[in-house]
């Protein structure tokens, strides 16, 4: 039996991968603390705190594929020294966000990283845990470069916020989706590319991205999951910026909006996913099973990203004068 063991947490796209290889009749184990997520039904859970220098001690025998989802230093760096010796195969979860430019779309695996200055800085420790991986595994080392990640579950809310909110009735502040892009890939699609890829031997960076689908056509699944007509109202970039909101995610923000030149961010080349065995799901498809996942969740419930309707109706006082 394939023996599949994940590092780095239980919740989300981890929880996906393990379902992805349990589905496949893989033998998984989960290394983490147990706290993000309940364990995953036909799995093991290996209850360690990383930073612990017996982490690692009950993971006994050889690993088809060790599946690394961290970017702390530490943790990539001690997974490595425990358990690269023990794996057949390494995925490393990376992430797009390691190119050093986001100006130029359909931008490939090539393009220039980031230097790795600031570990405490997300990109800079991707890139890290990329060229530890790579120098320990060599050609046993898969690098997931992954895009935006969307579907049910998101802890983020760049995605679902869009759904959610055109269910919630009323007119939707947008920003001006001209020329913009958007290239997210469904959690579960991702995992089972991962899930394929360990079992197929793929390495090498790989950008596992999504589609790319214009903005405008984002907003109108998104409306048409939620059955409403999808009354809008659309502001440029620098309206928005006046009046205080956010790019992509967090407080204050609309999620998905990205400045002007971060266009290729979204638009990175997806030929070698595809290449590799991805296949994606379509883009309705996602928008249904993300807005069913919003409303078992409570669209009304805070968020980490997006704009309340208090603070929506604030930014579009000035334009309804």
């Amino acid at each position: 039996m394939r023996r599949l063991l994940i590092l780095g947490g239980t919740a989300w796209l981890g929880r996906a991968i393990a379902a992805a290889a349990i589905a496949s009749s893989a033998e998984v184990a989960c290394l983490a603390r147990g706290e993000a997520g309940a364990v995953i039904p036909g799995s093991r859970l290996v209850r360690a705190d990383r930073r612990s220098p017996d982490a690692y001690d009950s993971l006994d025998g050889e690993w088809d594929d060790v599946v690394e989802l961290s970017w702390d230093p530490e943790f990539v760096a001690s997974g490595l020294d425990a358990l690269a010796d023990r794996a057949k195969h390494w995925t490393l979860v990376s992430s797009v966000s390691v190119y050093a430019r986001s100006d130029i779309p359909f931008a490939d695996e090539d393009a220039d990283l980031v230097e790795p200055a600031d570990l405490s800085q997300y990109a800079d420790a991707k890139v890290h845990a990329e060229r530890l991986t790579a120098a320990r595994l060599g050609d046993r080392a898969l690098l997931a470069r992954a895009g935006l990640i969307v579907g049910p579950g998101d802890p983020t809310d760049r995605f679902g916020y869009w759904p959610a909110r055109f269910a919630r009735g009323g007119r939707v502040l947008t920003p001006d989706p001209h020329g913009r892009y958007v290239q997210g890939i469904d959690v579960d699609d991702l995992a089972a590319w991962i899930e394929r890829a360990g079992t197929a031997g793929v390495t090498g960076p790989i950008n596992a991205v999504g589609e790319e689908y214009p903005l405008a056509a984002v907003l109108a699944a998104a409306a048409d999951a939620a059955g409403v007509p999808g009354d809008t109202a659309a502001l440029d970039d620098a309206t928005l910026t006046a009046r205080g909101v956010q790019h992509w995610m967090g407080a204050r923000s609309l999620p998905l909006w990205l400045p002007a030149e971060a266009r290729g961010f979204s638009r990175r080349s997806d030929a070698a996913f595809v290449a590799s065995g991805g296949l994606r799901r379509p883009l309705a498809e996602t928008m249904r099973r993300t807005l069913a996942d919003e409303r078992a969740r409570g669209v009304d419930r805070p968020r980490r990203a997006g704009l309340t309707l208090r603070e929506e109706a604030e930014v579009l006082a000035p334009t309804s004068r």
